[in-house]
């Protein structure tokens, strides 16, 4: 999944080697933390979140095909003060 996440996001974003997958388990489900360039997010999470909800459709139905429960979080950086 993680895999997957990342060949994505590359194809949508400008600045691909920016773009980190990070796995964390939660209460039985794992959130995927998306981290961007700061000029990417607005085209990972789309017009009214378009892009984002297909991303995390996509995700939910092949991990259920699998048994298995999933999310995906985009994870902010703040700038350094």
């Amino acid at each position: 999944m993680q895999a997957f996440l990342e060949y994505v996001v590359k194809g949508l974003v400008q600045y691909p080697e920016a773009v980190t997958v990070t796995p964390v388990e939660r209460e039985g489900t794992t959130v995927y933390e998306l981290r961007l360039h700061p000029q990417d997010v607005g085209k990972v999470i789309g017009r009214q979140g378009m892009t984002i909800n297909a991303i995390r459709s996509l995700m939910l139905a092949s991990s259920a095909k699998k048994g298995l429960r999933c999310t995906l979080e985009i994870v902010e950086e703040k700038p350094a003060a």
